[in-house]
């Protein structure tokens, strides 16, 4: 709160030309009125506009005299003037404008003076709030020109027409700014900052920064971006390494010097994106959402990057530059593929499935999705959930796809084994130098910071302790700092020599020639494998069908070459296999040839049948469930002239007794009753006269749960003869 004394004029009233005519407004101001608070309210726009428009300060510091001057005592003026250098566009960021609220709503404003209407607000939704609220408590509203009631049909129009002006007025002078920075940016002139690597030597010249390591940082970024292709893993590697980023203060006392900083994420992103770096000039690169400044003008804008295309300005070869245009496109394609969309493949990552983003379904055209509910990884096409249709396409497990095209990928580059050797070296190599490089320029610029410091030292009186003492421990900690500095590159000097051993070398190129074994390897991971693939091959599209295990393969190689292949995938049931029938009808042959169900399992597996879910192949128990398919079981039951004299199916005989067959069939495998199995399905034909009848039923007489022991006599079976 100001008093009333703040803008006191020695003069008197009348040298401010209020006093003649406060008499043309007091038919509007009454008692109740002067019973209230003359509330006066001061704001201008920007912090520059406080320092040098010092005339329209005073003037609205003034209006303390216009309130004497219509009658209020100088202890009923009150001056709000919190919102000085606060830009009038929106109120919740204006405590002053809050404060004004407040007071009206309190019934205890008679008068709310201002300089013009565009002072108190520059929105017609917080002007009309104001003149709302002081209609209700009748309080009237006052400027230069006059004194109004919200109440009178008159004054109301007058101060409607006021708050429109002063809107039109804002977008008026934000317009003519706007078309003044277009103008300048179609000149490539217009610099509000500039990124790392950069600085701005005046307002429209931009240059390399001239630090070497500032520089050099930049151009490591830009490589292992090429090499790993992740914003992601390029921030790691710098953390790794305990690789500092440059950045150039742009505030305060030391504003311009060079500070280093820990890599972040968004600093990493700004540098692969920016296209500055490619030497070129863009101006109108995001859009910013109105929609989240809306509701709070003090929330973060939130921006969307536009398309190129769409940029406002765009200005190629014209700043110094890091990469060439065509290298920074690439990088900004490959930036939009490893983002997570239907468009796009995504970064690679460590999930088994090695045809990620790349396997598309032949049926539909759709990229299949990836599960891992199950053992294995599955690609499923969703594309009838996105349509909200039935779903037709077939999903197939992972297993066999990514066999097939790891074959293929391993057979193209085996011709490469060498060239890819020589290449691994000359990459450790020249990664190894980059880094050695990095650790020197830390040295040299430790190295510089103790001279300075020591400079410093020197320089100053020894007497002077006050001033000594401060330079001795900075000098010392510059030294401590050297030191640190000196062992972590004795440190990456011993895990990364910057030449490789012999023996490395020989290493390096004797896995290079086995490139499968590099493949297999513990060591490669998932996310390399595939990295690997998408460098080769564009997209496999399969076409899977619904009543056949064989699956049709075109791979779609880098460069436009297409291969056809087929394999067979794992099925669910034998009604799915596209040679079911021929399948039967050999069991069938096999079988009437009298084979053994073993016997018939071996020659399947010989003439290359397959059973479903891709097992290792047939086996007895499989041929078994095929003759039961096909009904071929149990065919040897109604062959009667198999049995002998008093000879029975054990069936029969367990309903003879009668006992359980389970319970016969243990005593005939203990050979407690005379019997043999048929050749062909093993089903037990057992021998039992009348005496074997006899003692069959007198032992399960004897037989209880848990007894293992039985008289010989009883366990004994009648000799044959």
């Amino acid at each position: 709160m100001k008093t009333a004394e703040r803008t006191a004029d020695p003069g008197g009233t009348h040298s401010l030309g209020y006093g003649s005519r406060s008499a043309l407004h007091r038919g509007k101001i009454r008692n109740e009125h002067l019973e209230k608070l003359a509330i006066v309210y001061v704001r201008q726009s920007s912090p520059h506009q406080v320092l040098e428009h010092r005339e329209s300060r005073e003037r609205q510091y003034g209006l303390v005299e216009l309130a004497k001057a219509l009658g209020w005592p100088a202890e009923r003026i009150l001056v709000i003037d919190d919102d000085q250098g606060v830009s009038g566009k929106w109120a919740d960021n204006r405590n002053g404008f809050q404060r004004l609220l407040a007071e009206v709503t309190m019934d205890h404003g008679g008068i709310v003076l201002g300089l013009e209407m565009s002072r108190l607000a520059r929105s017609s939704k917080d002007w009309h709030q104001l003149f709302e609220l002081c209609g209700i408590f009748r309080t009237l509203l006052g400027d230069e020109d006059g004194v109004y009631d919200a109440n009178d049909p008159t004054d109301r129009m007058v101060l409607g027409l006021k708050g429109i002006m002063s809107e039109l007025e804002l977008h008026t002078m934000r317009n003519r700014l706007h078309r003044g920075a277009i103008n300048k940016a179609r000149r490539g002139e217009l610099f509000h900052s500039v990124p790392t690597g950069y600085i701005l030597v005046s307002k429209d010249e931009v240059v390399l920064d001239p630090d070497e390591q500032a520089r050099s940082v930049v151009h490591q970024i830009l490589d292992k971006f090429d090499e790993v292709g992740s914003i992601y893993r390029t921030f790691r590697w710098l953390a790794n390494q305990k690789i500092s980023l440059p950045m150039r203060l742009r505030g305060g006392p030391r504003k311009g010097e060079l500070e280093w900083r820990r890599p972040t994420m968004v600093t990493v992103r700004n540098v692969l994106t920016n296209p500055i770096y490619a030497g070129a000039y863009a101006y109108g690169r995001f859009d910013y959402d109105r929609k989240q400044t809306y509701p709070s003008p003090q929330r973060k804008r939130t921006r969307r990057s536009r398309p190129s295309e769409e940029w406002e300005v765009l200005i190629k070869d014209c700043l110094p530059a890091y990469i060439t245009w065509d290298r920074y496109v690439k990088n900004q394609e490959r930036i939009s593929q490893n983002r997570q969309a239907s468009n796009s493949r995504g970064v690679a990552r460590k999930g088994k499935a090695l045809l990620t983003s790349v396997l598309v379904c032949g049926r539909c055209n759709w990229k299949m999705r990836v599960t891992y509910a199950n053992v294995a990884p599955h690609y499923v096409c969703q594309s009838h959930l996105l349509r909200g249709t039935e779903r037709t396409c077939t999903g197939l497990c992972s297993t066999q796809i990514d066999e097939l095209v790891t074959n293929q990928v391993l057979k193209a580059l085996e011709p490469a084994g060498l060239e890819l050797s020589m290449n691994v070296l000359a990459n450790l190599e020249q990664e190894h130098a980059r880094l050695n490089r990095h650790w020197q320029q830390r040295l040299q610029l430790a190295q510089y910071e103790i001279d300075l410091a020591e400079r410093r030292y020197r320089a100053v009186d020894p007497d002077n302790r006050l001033v000594a003492a401060t330079l001795e421990r900075q000098w010392e900690q510059s030294l401590r700092d050297k030191r640190e500095i000196q062992d972590e590159y004795d440190r990456f000097q011993r895990t990364f020599p910057t030449q490789l051993r012999p023996e490395e070398r020989s290493r390096i190129m004797a896995l290079s020639s086995d490139i499968p074994s590099i493949w297999h390897a513990d060591s490669t991971t998932n996310a390399d494998r595939k990295e690997i693939i998408r460098c080769l091959i564009d997209r496999v599209v399969v076409h899977v069908r619904d009543d056949s295990e064989y699956v049709d393969a075109t791979i779609h190689w880098s460069g436009g070459f297409t291969s056809q292949h087929e394999f067979i995938r794992a099925v669910n049931s034998y009604a799915t296999l596209r040679d079911v029938d021929l399948l039967m009808r050999r069991v069938a042959e096999l079988r009437e040839q009298g084979q053994t169900t073993q016997e018939i399992a071996s020659r399947l597996n010989a003439e290359g049948f397959k059973p479903p879910k891709q097992r290792e192949g047939f086996n007895a128990r499989l041929v078994e469930l095929l003759l039961a398919r096909g009904g071929l079981i149990g065919r040897e039951r109604l062959h009667d002239e198999l049995l002998g004299q008093d000879e029975w199916w054990l069936s029969d005989l367990s309903r003879k007794v009668p006992m359980c067959r389970e319970k016969l069939r243990a005593w005939a495998s203990r050979g407690w009753v005379h019997g043999r199995q048929t050749p062909i399905h093993r089903n037990w034909i057992l021998w039992a006269d009348n005496d074997e009848l006899t003692r069959l039923r007198a032992l399960l007489a004897e037989s209880r749960p848990g007894r293992t022991c039985y008289s010989a006599e009883l366990t004994t079976p009648k000799n044959r003869g």
